[in-house]
């Protein structure tokens, strides 16, 4: 009887001990870290009669694994504002140069202000940097008017330079910058960056005066973004650099345009625009003649004409009312019903060679000509 007893009450005992062992496991399996945790389960059990420290809530936890979607809609799925001037006039001496000027400037655009000589572009340049101020209209920046904290997000390149010529270019870099509340540090490394990004960190020690004029207007360049403006005013960047720093430049402006910044590229040469400019604003006599997207335009002022270059005679080709030869090729003036495929197809058909065949664009130098002989 006794040995009964004893064996049932070890059976009991064992069952237990079973029992306990299979809660306490559960109950540290419930509070065992997820992610990637260093402690091992031997770890935890040894410690396991020591204060162990609260889990993460499972709002707190749901916050680290899956953070809030953001509802707001993305910069990119809307065209944003950073800058508008509205019915802008100026005059000097009773003389009206900016006369009713109205234009929107987007985030992270290229925007080129083309226009002849005394048009009215680098006043208009000047109204919006605040160095003048308007006859009449507003001009709103950064969605309210220009004060001093907008200023240091605007980077300015004047048509007239001006660098301290006696200074190092380095310094130039840095003091320029600090200027722009930049701090010191801050700028010294964005210094070196940009000497080392166009290739002048030989040239940092020596003062502007020292350089030629094309380095010189490259450090002009690099001080107009060293405070990493939002916005960057250009006014005629590219004049008197040679073939290779104007590559320079131009790079430099198309990487500023994929880093989101917004430039207003206000320049003669019609073909770094074409190259760059998303939209172009034409001022001529104070007015505005042109503005819009670049393709936009260009479709607009097309003529209804293509540009062909064969081996031998192409005859007589229906739907082309005249022609003009332009030396190393022919355009083909076409009737409103004729589309360029089916000139294209009558080539073929006449089993012509044909080493050019091209829809005939205007180019912004021509609608430019077009434009300034109709005023």
């Amino acid at each position: 009887m006794n040995d009964t007893v004893l064996l049932i009450l070890l059976i009991i005992s064992i069952v237990v001990i079973l029992l306990i062992r299979i809660y306490l496991h559960q109950h540290i399996s419930k509070r065992k870290p997820k992610h990637g945790s260093n402690l091992s389960t031997n770890t935890i059990d040894s410690n396991m009669h020591d204060s162990v420290s609260t889990p993460p809530s499972t709002e707190l936890v749901n916050q680290i694994e899956c953070p809030p979607t953001n509802t707001s809609s993305p910069t990119s799925a809307k065209e944003e504002t950073l800058a508008e001037i509205s019915h802008v006039n100026k005059s000097y001496g009773g003389k009206p140069v900016v006369q009713d000027v109205s234009f929107t400037i987007r985030t992270g655009e290229v925007l080129g202000l083309v226009g002849p000589n005394g048009a009215g572009k680098t006043t208009t340049i000047r109204m919006l940097m605040d160095i003048i101020k308007p006859d009449s209209g507003e001009i709103s920046v950064f969605g309210s008017l220009l004060n001093e904290q907008a200023k240091n997000k605007i980077g300015y390149l004047p048509e007239e330079r001006g660098l301290y010529r006696k200074m190092k270019v380095s310094d130039n870099l840095i003091y320029l910058s600090m200027l722009k509340n930049v701090p010191s540090n801050v700028a010294s490394e964005r210094a070196e960056e940009l000497l080392k990004e166009v290739d002048m960190t030989p040239h940092k020690g020596k003062k502007v005066s020292e350089l030629s004029r094309g380095m010189g207007q490259i450090i002009q360049f690099l001080v107009t973004i060293a405070h990493d403006p939002s916005l960057i005013v250009l006014d005629e960047p590219f004049a008197g650099l040679d073939p290779v720093n104007r590559m320079f430049l131009k790079n430099i402006i198309l990487d500023l345009k994929k880093n989101g910044k917004t430039v207003i590229l206000s320049t003669h040469m019609m073909n770094e625009v074409e190259e760059m400019c998303d939209r172009i604003l034409m001022i001529h006599n104070g007015r505005v003649v042109l503005y819009g997207n670049l393709s936009d335009i260009q479709q607009r002022f097309r003529n209804n004409s293509v540009f062909i270059q064969c081996d031998g005679d192409t005859g007589a080709l229906e739907g082309v009312t005249g022609s003009k030869d332009h030396g190393k090729y022919i355009e083909l003036f076409l009737d409103g019903q004729t589309t360029a495929q089916q000139i294209l197809n009558q080539l073929i058909v006449k089993s012509v060679k044909v080493n050019l065949f091209e829809v005939s664009t205007p180019s912004l130098n021509e609608i430019f000509i077009q434009v300034v002989k109709k005023q």
